[in-house]
C-alpha cells in the first residue's frame, strides 16, 4: 500500500489541506521528505525545482541556515510559554517599521484566524453589518468569507461550503475583482451598512491576477466616503511582492492588514494589524474578544523574525533579484508559447507569477475559470515529469525564492519548451 493509499484511510481525501490534492491535475499528490534551497525531495528520492515555496513563505529558500539556527536556538529556551515574551514586542516593532499602516498588531495562528478576527473587529468598530469580498479571493475558511472563494475551493468547484448557515453569509456581498462599477453599485445599495471591504490587493488564489491600480484607488475612495474599513489580505503578498507588500507598491494605506505565512518563516502564523484606534478595541484593551493560547509562539516568532530581518537587510538586492527572475521567466514563457502557437497569458510582481492558457487577458475570476484548464493539467504533468514542481491547480500563484539561480531558470525554461512542444498538437 502506498503512502497516499494509507493516508486516504486516515485523513479526509488523504490530505490535510485541499490545496495539496492533485485532483485538478489528475495525479496522486507528492509526499515530500525534505527540502533544501530551491528544491523538494520526495519519498522516492526524486528532486524537484520548487515554485510553490510553501505557498509563499519560503522567500529565502528552504532550510535557510540563519532561519534554522534561530529556530534551534529558540527551541532550547522552551517551545511554548503561555506568557508574554520579549520577541513579541521585537516582532511587532519590525513589522511596524516595514509597514507604516500597521500602528498596532495582534499575533494569531493562521491567516484564517486573522481574517475571522478582522470581520469581527470591522463590524464592532463601524457598528455596521455587511462585508464586501471579491469573487475568487480567498481569505481562509472562516464562515463569513467562504463565499465565491478561490484557492482550494475554486479547484474543487465549491464556491462556499455545506455547514455554513445561510444567515451567516447573508451579510456578505460579492463583487467581481477589478469591477469598480459593481463595487460602486453595492455601496449605492447599502450606503450606510458596509463595515468593510476585504481584498487580496494582488490575487494569488484565482491564479495570479494583478489589480488595475485605478481600481484600488477608487476602492479606497469609496471606503473613505462611506466610512467603511479597507482590509488588505496580504497573507501571500506581504513582504513578498515587495518588502512593504502590495500596499507599498500601489501607495494605498489600508485600515486593516491581514498577514501570515512569511512572518512565521514557514511555521504556522497569522497577524492582524492596522490603525491603533481600531486594533485597540481588541480585548483586553477593548470589548472585541479574541484569544489564542499559541499566539506569538516563541519558536514561530524566532523563525519569522529571522526571515523578515534578512528580507529587510537585503531588500535592495533581494526584491530586484526576485522580480528580474520572474520577468525573465514570464517573458520567455510568452515567447515560447508564441513559437508553439499556444494561447497564454502571464503576469508577475516581485517573487510571484502565474499563467493562464487563454488568448484573452485575465483580470477576474470569471475570466480565470474560462481559461483552458485541461491544457494546464497536461502542462503540469509534463513539467512534473521533468523535475519542476508547480502549484497543482490553475487557481494558485507560483513563487520564486532567493535560492533560485540561473541554473534553475535555465532548467525550467528548457522544461517549458519541452512541455509546449508536447502541447502543440492539442
Amino acid at each position: 500500500m502506498s503512502i497516499f493509499e494509507q493516508a486516504q484511510t486516515l485523513i479526509p481525501g488523504g490530505v490535510n489541506s485541499p490545496v495539496r490534492a492533485f485532483d485538478a491535475v489528475g495525479q496522486d499528490p507528492l509526499f515530500i521528505k525534505s527540502a533544501q534551497g530551491a528544491y523538494l525531495i520526495d519519498t522516492h528520492n526524486r528532486q524537484f525545482i520548487d515554485y510553490v515555496g510553501g505557498f509563499g513563505p519560503m522567500i529565502l529558500g528552504h532550510a535557510n541556515p540563519l532561519v534554522c539556527d534561530a529556530i534551534s536556538k529558540a527551541s532550547h529556551h522552551g517551545l511554548s510559554y503561555g506568557t508574554c515574551h520579549p520577541l513579541e514586542v521585537k516582532m511587532a516593532q519590525l513589522i511596524q517599521s516595514i509597514m507604516p499602516s500597521i500602528e498596532m498588531l495582534r499575533m494569531v495562528n493562521s491567516g484564517t484566524e486573522a481574517a475571522m478576527t478582522a470581520v469581527r473587529l470591522a463590524r464592532a468598530s463601524t457598528k455596521k453589518n455587511k462585508i464586501i469580498k471579491f469573487t475568487g479571493c480567498y481569505h481562509g475558511h472562516c464562515d463569513a468569507l467562504l463565499v465565491d472563494a478561490g484557492s482550494g475551493a475554486a479547484t474543487l468547484g465549491i464556491p462556499s461550503s455545506p455547514g455554513i448557515p445561510q444567515a451567516t453569509t447573508a451579510d456578505t456581498l460579492t463583487v467581481e475583482y477589478n469591477d469598480i462599477d459593481r463595487l460602486s453599485a453595492a455601496f449605492l445599495e447599502y450606503p450606510d451598512d458596509i463595515a468593510a471591504v476585504f481584498i487580496e490587493p494582488i490575487c494569488g488564489n484565482m491564479g495570479f491576477v494583478l489589480p488595475n491600480p485605478e481600481f484600488l484607488n477608487q476602492l479606497q475612495a469609496l471606503c473613505q466616503k462611506h466610512q467603511s474599513l479597507l482590509v488588505f489580505d496580504e497573507v501571500m503578498t506581504g513582504f513578498r511582492v515587495a518588502l512593504g507588500g502590495a500596499q507599498s507598491l500601489y501607495d494605498i494605506t489600508p485600515d486593516i492588514t491581514i498577514l501570515g505565512k512569511i512572518i512565521g518563516g514557514g511555521l504556522p502564523v497569522g497577524a492582524i494589524g492596522g490603525k491603533k484606534s481600531i486594533l485597540s478595541q481588541l480585548a483586553p484593551s477593548g470589548p472585541v474578544y479574541q484569544a489564542g493560547t499559541l499566539s506569538g509562539n516563541p519558536i514561530t516568532l524566532a523563525s519569522g523574525y529571522a526571515t523578515l530581518s534578512i528580507c529587510k537587510q537585503e531588500a535592495h538586492t533581494l526584491y530586484p533579484q526576485l522580480n528580474d527572475y520572474a520577468k525573465v521567466l514570464t517573458s520567455n514563457i510568452k515567447s515560447l508559447a508564441k513559437n508553439y502557437h499556444i494561447p497564454i497569458q502571464t503576469a508577475f510582481k516581485g517573487g510571484m507569477f502565474g499563467l493562464f492558457f487563454t488568448d484573452t487577458p485575465v483580470t477576474n475570476y470569471t475570466q480565470a475559470k474560462g481559461a483552458n484548464n485541461a491544457l494546464f493539467k497536461q502542462f503540469f504533468q509534463t513539467m512534473l515529469a521533468q523535475g519542476i514542481y508547480l502549484p497543482p491547480s490553475p487557481f494558485e500563484a507560483c513563487f520564486i525564492s532567493k535560492a533560485h539561480t540561473q541554473d534553475e531558470l535555465n532548467h525550467t525554461l528548457n522544461a517549458i519548451e519541452q512541455a509546449f512542444s508536447c502541447l502543440k498538437s492539442i
